[in-house]
């Protein structure tokens, strides 16, 4: 499993992507994707709704558990996947690519995003 190297990560195992006219993407990485094990669905925060980094914003659901989303950073929700939602099976096929979960317009990020080389001794993955 390897983590790409221009995402960053939280401790919550989500990613980050590049922040774009301030919006970023953010879903969750392969580590947790294959912790959660096959996801049957998925609840995301809602458009124009304000998120907190640190706080549940959405919810997970796999065969084996329900599992909190939790925001890496603090902003306006512009877009959700609705592709995941439709499929959720996305989250574990393609956790960085197809499989992202919502793009936010960020009003504050936080500090302590990790590195993919930081999140990778982190997880262990």
């Amino acid at each position: 499993m390897s983590n790409p190297q221009h995402l960053r990560y939280s401790k919550e195992h989500e990613w980050l992507s590049a922040v774009e006219d301030g919006v970023a993407t953010v879903g969750i990485t392969e580590h947790a994707a294959n912790a959660l094990g096959d996801i049957v669905f998925v609840q995301l925060p809602e458009v124009g709704g304000t998120i907190t980094a640190g706080e549940t914003c959405g919810e997970l659901e796999s065969t084996k558990s329900v599992s909190d989303l939790y925001s890496p950073v603090t902003g306006e929700v512009v877009e959700a996947n609705q592709d995941v939602v439709d499929d959720p099976a996305l989250v574990n096929s393609e956790p960085f690519e197809g499989g992202w979960l919502f793009k936010v317009r960020i009003a504050e990020e936080p500090k302590d995003l990790l590195s993919a080389d930081e999140y990778t001794e982190f997880s262990g993955s």
